[in-house]
């Protein structure tokens, strides 16, 4: 679809729609890429010749994690993390992006509840026994 040529090598773009990203990059040894961080994204990486270095900067401590992944190695960066590669050798990796379906992603304004045949809400609390009038 897509290449454009990097310092560290080259990315081209494969894939891209609202969901996910997915690109092959092509990476030189001693190639490196910026420290950068996604706000929103997740970051992974699938190498598939090769060995590439993923660095990534912790927000909780003061640490830096690095992974080297040869073939068929797959790791992720979170968002909001900096981040980075370096090539250890030439090789060529898939590079996904994606945002995370959240399970907890509601806001309330109001909380369900059950009426009995009085029009009359029953409390499903510790208060099992008490009705209120629902008006």
């Amino acid at each position: 679809m897509y290449k454009a040529g990097k310092i560290w090598g080259e990315t081209e773009l494969i894939l891209a729609n609202n969901a996910c990203e997915f690109h092959r990059i092509d990476f030189k040894k001693g190639g490196v890429c910026s420290k950068h961080l996604h706000e929103w994204k997740w970051n992974g990486f699938y190498c598939m010749s090769g060995e590439l270095k993923i660095k990534v900067w912790q927000k909780d401590y003061d640490l830096v994690d690095e992974t080297i992944l040869r073939p068929g190695d797959f790791t992720a960066v979170k968002p909001g993390l900096y981040h980075s590669f370096e090539g250890m050798t030439d090789g060529v990796a898939f590079e996904l992006y994606w945002a995370n379906f959240s399970h907890n992603d509601i806001v309330r304004e109001s909380v369900g509840h059950l009426k009995d045949d009085d029009n009359k809400v029953v409390r499903l609390d510790k208060n099992k026994n008490k009705t209120t009038d629902k008006k």
